[in-house]
């Protein structure tokens, strides 16, 4: 069997588990302002926990989520302190750790209905994809809830000249394809002529993950991979909203046991997203 690599957990959530304030709608980035220390121990619990890949802090410094705080025309700044961070954090471990840049939705997680025009996306991710270059070993376009989506960000990091990985998140109902409703045999058809080097699944539930799973491994030949959430979103939900996303309960042991399985099913690299901190990294790398 290929040697697993395993990612890191969840950001965002992990900073508010350790008392970080996200009043203001800007999510892990309110660290970036605040406290970019506790994205520093953040990174370096993952890394202690068995991580040998871990994603920069820049989810949310993005333009629309940045903007909530004044801070819009800010976010290369902030994308390059997380780029700094990490890479920093990962050099503390004498080359056993790679920095995966993050490039992520660019109007709201999961609402494929909010994605802003090529025309506007492309710039943008094309400017943080330069911006984190610096400091990344490859870039993850991640928690891509529809094919265009996708496309665009894979787009600015093929034309980075570095490897770089797609991540969709899924339909809560299992075997239903993306967020948008879209095949993943769609979703891999649009990214394909970029040459990514892996796709995964990321921030979707693990019931959802494991079919989509079984319909990636027949689809390609490349390295495929999960970092599961343990939320449940439901429609109409933004960040800032009145329509709560709802944690589900995931026992350490039944998310190394999602794990197994994953990787009978061909997942070569695991994680995970929001709610997975490094107590679940942790049993994953002993026990998987």
């Amino acid at each position: 069997m290929t040697e697993l690599t395993i990612l890191d957990g969840g950001m965002g959530s992990e900073l508010i588990a350790r008392g970080l304030s996200s009043s203001n709608g800007i999510w892990s980035a309110q660290a970036l302002v605040e406290e970019p220390e506790r994205v520093t121990e953040v990174h370096r619990d993952y890394i202690k926990a068995g991580a040998r890949v871990i994603i920069t802090n820049s989810y949310s410094t993005i333009p629309s989520y940045l903007g909530k705080a004044g801070l819009a025309d800010e976010y290369r700044r902030y994308t390059q302190l997380a780029g700094e961070i990490a890479r920093r954090a990962a050099d503390e471990f004498d080359g056993q750790v790679l920095v995966a840049g993050s490039l992520p939705p660019l109007g709201e997680s999961y609402r494929y209905d909010m994605a802003p025009a090529d025309d506007e996306a492309l710039p943008i991710y094309k400017s943080l994809a330069a911006t984190l270059d610096p400091y990344v070993d490859l870039y993850v376009c991640e928690t891509m809830a529809c094919v265009r989506e996708a496309r665009n960000a894979a787009q600015a990091a093929a034309e980075s000249g570095k490897p770089f990985w797609v991540a969709w998140t899924l339909a809560e109902e299992p075997g239903t394809g993306l967020r948008s409703g879209e095949s993943v045999a769609a979703a891999l058809a649009a990214v394909e002529p970029f040459n990514p080097a892996a796709y995964l699944f990321n921030c979707s539930t693990p019931e959802s993950i494991t079919p989509a799973l079984g319909q990636l491994r027949v689809l390609t030949e490349k390295p495929i991979g999960v970092y599961p959430n343990l939320l449940h979103i439901p429609k109409d939900w933004t960040l800032d909203n009145e329509v709560g996303a709802g944690f589900s309960e995931l026992a350490i042991a039944d998310f190394v046991a999602f794990a197994r399985q994953w990787r009978q099913q061909g997942a070569t690299i695991i994680g995970g997203c929001c709610g997975i901190g490094p107590n679940y990294i942790r049993a994953l790398t002993a026990g998987v």
